[in-house]
């Protein structure tokens, strides 16, 4: 299948959302309503209901109470913290029972918000802390602990009932991206370092090593099954590697969200957690489907009109929630003041995503 383009139409705004053939991914996709002023750092889905979080640079963090009923879809806003002096969020994270809502960014705070409830100022609650801003943050299933990697080359581990981290890493540089499955945890940092940790009781380091792209790090994913990793770059690669040896199977890479001699950053990875197939977005504006076991692309999506910079699947795997807003791969000097922030949510076909001729899944 090939990359395909659409050219950008004339934009619309209705209500929170932009009205256009190239607005949205796909013809009946979703506008999530009021989502936000500036740019849209990350969105996630609650481990245990439809519940949909995202973090914004306008300091916001916003939650919906999303619907579904025969592949018609409807987002409901429930409510909205903000960060001290309304700094940029980065990164959020549910704990296991889709309660509580831990939140970092510019702030250096790590936060930590009890859905229901509104926290004094509407600031949520500080838990920890790093030196420098805080760029991503998850929840360790195993221990109840809280993860955070900071721009102080700092890997902190928090339990929210004390004041001090509970453990510590020095990193090689500035985390750029974690993401924790089960008992694997992977670290992407400056320099193309990529760190994983065992976070099965005490977190014991497993493996460091070099990137197997040439350009810097911007996300990483781990597999569902936990043997590996999937880590993007600027320049429109993606590298699978494992960490653990699966007969049969071998890291590669391959080139993806690039159009004629534009090259673009991979700004999201995500994985659908019941076919262990995977989504990127990137600053080309697309969303691909892709399956890393039969190395093919399942579905790929026409351009919007903007960079696409995060996304991520359900707990059921039904939803695909994805943000487009600039992404300032290109500097301050393509910023066009005005330019929409939207989180769209697709609802997502069994053949989009199911590896094509086989039955197996990692459930």
């Amino acid at each position: 299948m090939a990359f395909g383009s659409v050219a950008p139409a004339p934009a619309q705004f209705v209500g929170s959302c932009t009205a256009g053939t190239a607005a949205s991914c796909a013809a009946n996709d979703h506008c999530v309503p009021q989502a936000g002023n500036d740019g849209i750092s990350s969105v996630i889905w609650g481990p245990t209901a439809n519940h949909l979080v995202s973090t914004n640079w306008d300091g916001g963090v916003r939650c919906w109470e999303v619907q579904e009923s025969g592949q018609q879809v409807r987002a409901l806003p429930k409510a909205q913290v903000n960060h001290e002096g309304n700094s940029p969020v980065l990164d959020s994270c549910f704990s296991s029972d889709g309660s509580t809502v831990f939140s970092v960014g510019a702030d250096k705070a790590v936060r930590m918000w009890q859905l229901g409830q509104t926290p004094p100022n509407n600031v949520p609650q500080q838990i920890g802390s790093h030196d420098q801003p805080i760029k991503s943050v998850a929840f360790l299933p195993s221990s109840n602990l809280i993860v955070s990697g900071g721009w102080d080359k700092m890997l902190k581990f928090w339990d929210a009932r004390q004041p001090n981290p509970v453990g510590s890493f020095q990193l090689p540089g500035n985390c750029y991206d974690l993401d924790v499955r089960d008992s694997l945890m992977v670290v992407a940092c400056a320099g193309r370092h990529i760190i994983s940790y065992n976070v099965q009781g005490q977190p014991q380091e497993h493996q460091r090593k070099e990137s197997p792209l040439k350009f810097q790090t911007r996300c990483i994913a781990a597999f569902p099954d936990t043997t590996g990793f999937a880590v993007g770059s600027i320049e429109g690669r993606v590298g699978i590697h494992y960490v653990t040896k699966v007969h049969g199977k071998e890291s590669f890479a391959f080139k993806c969200h690039r159009q004629e001699n534009n090259v673009y950053p991979v700004n999201c990875i995500c994985f659908h957690k019941g076919y262990g197939t995977f989504a990127t977005v990137g600053g080309d504006g697309i969303v691909n489907f892709w399956d890393k076991d039969n190395k093919q692309r399942l579905k790929g999506f026409p351009a919007i009109h903007r960079s696409i910079t995060c996304a991520n699947f359900n707990a059921q795997g039904n939803l695909f929630a994805y943000a487009s807003s600039y992404d300032w791969s290109k500097g301050s000097s393509n910023y066009a003041p005005g330019t929409p922030n939207e989180i769209w949510i697709h609802y997502v076909l069994d053949e989009e995503i199911k590896p094509k001729g086989k039955k197996s899944s990692y459930r």
